[in-house]
C-alpha cells in the first residue's frame, strides 16, 4: 500500500512538472518567443562555463540558509513572510559590526566571526518582533512580516544615503566596500566561498535532523498540525512558535551576513536579492521536506542564473524563469490537492 501511494505521488508530481512546463511554454508563445531557444539559453546560461556554475553555487548558499529557516516556521504552521526583512537586518547588523571593529587592531578572522554573530542576532531580532506581534499582539505573521520588510528596506536606504554613505557621495551601489582582509576566502579565480557554502549545507542538515529525529521537531510538528490540541496535550505552543521564528531569523541573518562578507562586501539596497521569497517557493515545492530542499534549491538557483542570459541574447525579460518557478509550485500544490482528494474518495 505504501509503495503504491509513493508511486502515485511521484506520478502526480511528474504531471505537475509537465503542466508547469506547458504553462510556461504558452506564456513564451504569447510573448512571441521560441520556447526551445528560451530553454536552451537558460541551460547554457546556467551550465555554459565554470564561472556560471560558480555563480549558481554563490546563489545557492543564501537560498539554502533561507529555506532551512523557513522549513522550521512552516512546520510550526507559521507563514514567515518577513524573512526578506530578516535577511536584510542580518546584513545591516553585519555591516555595523564590521564598521565598528575595522579600525581596531583585532585579527580579521575574529572580526569576520563577530560579523556572522551580529548577522545572526540581527535576523533573530527582526524575526522575534514578528513572533511577539503574533503571540502577544494578535497580529497575523503575514501582515507583521510584510510591514517589517518595508521597514527593513527603508532602514537600508537611509543608512546607505545617510550615516553610512560613501565619503562625499550617496550612491545606490551601496556603502564603502570593506578591505580584502574582511572578505571570506574564495576559490582561486571564482567568487564562491567554501565556508559560506558549507554553512548553508550544514544548516539544511541540522534542520533535517531536528525535524526528523528529535523531540523538539515532533513537538513543532504537533504545534503546526493543530495548535489547540498540542496545547491541551501540555506543549507550550507559544514558546515553540517563538523558537521557530528565532531559529528561522538566525539562519536568515546568516544569509544576510554571507551576502555582505562573501558576495557584495558591503551593504547594498537590495541585499536580500529575493532569496527569502524564493526560499518560500522551494519549501512549498518540497512539501516542507528538508531531504529534498537542497537539490530543489540548487535547481531554482540555476534557473535564476540561467535566465540572466535571456535579455542579452533573446531580448526577453529574465522574469520568465520566475514564471516557471511559480508555476512549478502552483501545479505541484494543485496536483497534491487532487491526489489527496482522489485518495479520500
Amino acid at each position: 500500500m505504501k509503495t503504491s501511494s509513493r508511486w502515485s505521488g511521484i506520478g502526480f508530481q511528474a504531471l505537475a512538472v509537465l503542466l508547469a512546463l506547458a504553462f510556461t511554454t504558452v506564456v513564451m508563445l504569447i510573448s512571441g518567443a521560441d520556447p526551445l531557444q528560451v530553454y536552451q539559453n537558460i541551460i547554457t546560461g546556467a551550465l555554459g562555463s565554470p564561472t556560471k556554475v560558480d555563480d549558481i553555487l554563490v546563489a545557492w548558499t543564501p537560498l539554502l540558509l533561507a529555506t532551512a529557516g523557513l522549513l522550521l516556521t512552516f512546520t510550526a504552521g507559521l507563514w514567515n513572510i518577513g524573512i526578506e526583512g530578516q535577511i536584510t537586518l542580518g546584513a545591516i547588523f553585519t555591516t555595523w559590526a564590521l564598521r565598528v571593529l575595522q579600525p581596531t587592531d583585532l585579527p580579521p578572522t575574529l572580526i569576520v566571526a563577530v560579523g556572522f554573530l551580529a548577522g545572526a542576532l540581527g535576523g533573530m531580532f527582526w524575526a522575534g518582533l514578528v513572533g511577539l506581534l503574533k503571540i502577544f499582539g494578535n497580529v497575523n505573521e503575514i501582515f507583521g512580516g510584510l510591514g517589517l520588510n518595508f521597514v527593513a528596506t527603508a532602514l537600508t536606504i537611509w543608512l546607505i544615503f545617510g550615516p553610512w554613505k560613501r565619503p562625499g557621495v550617496g550612491s545606490m551601489s551601496g556603502t564603502e566596500p570593506f578591505p580584502l582582509e574582511l572578505w571570506l576566502p574564495t576559490l582561486p579565480g571564482f567568487r564562491l566561498s567554501p565556508l559560506a557554502l558549507a554553512m548553508g549545507i550544514i544548516a539544511i542538515a541540522i534542520v533535517y535532523i531536528l525535524l526528523r529525529g528529535t523531540y523538539f521537531g515532533l513537538r513543532l510538528k504537533a504545534v503546526g498540525r493543530n495548535g489547540r490540541a498540542a496545547f491541551l496535550m501540555g506543549i507550550p505552543t507559544t514558546r515553540y512558535m517563538l523558537m521557530a521564528f528565532l531559529l528561522c531569523g538566525l539562519m536568515a541573518g546568516l544569509a544576510g551576513a554571507t551576502q555582505v562578507l562573501a558576495v557584495y562586501h558591503r551593504l547594498i539596497p537590495s541585499i536580500s536579492s529575493g532569496y527569502g521569497f524564493l526560499g518560500m517557493m522551494v519549501a512549498m515545492l518540497v512539501n516542507y521536506q528538508a531531504l529534498w530542499a537542497a537539490p530543489v534549491a540548487l535547481f531554482f538557483a540555476a534557473l535564476n542564473i540561467g535566465s540572466i542570459q535571456l535579455p542579452i541574447v533573446l531580448k526577453l525579460d529574465s522574469s520568465l524563469s520566475g514564471v516557471l518557478q511559480g508555476s512549478l509550485v502552483l501545479f505541484v500544490l494543485l496536483m497534491d490537492g487532487v491526489r489527496r482528494r482522489l485518495t479520500r474518495s
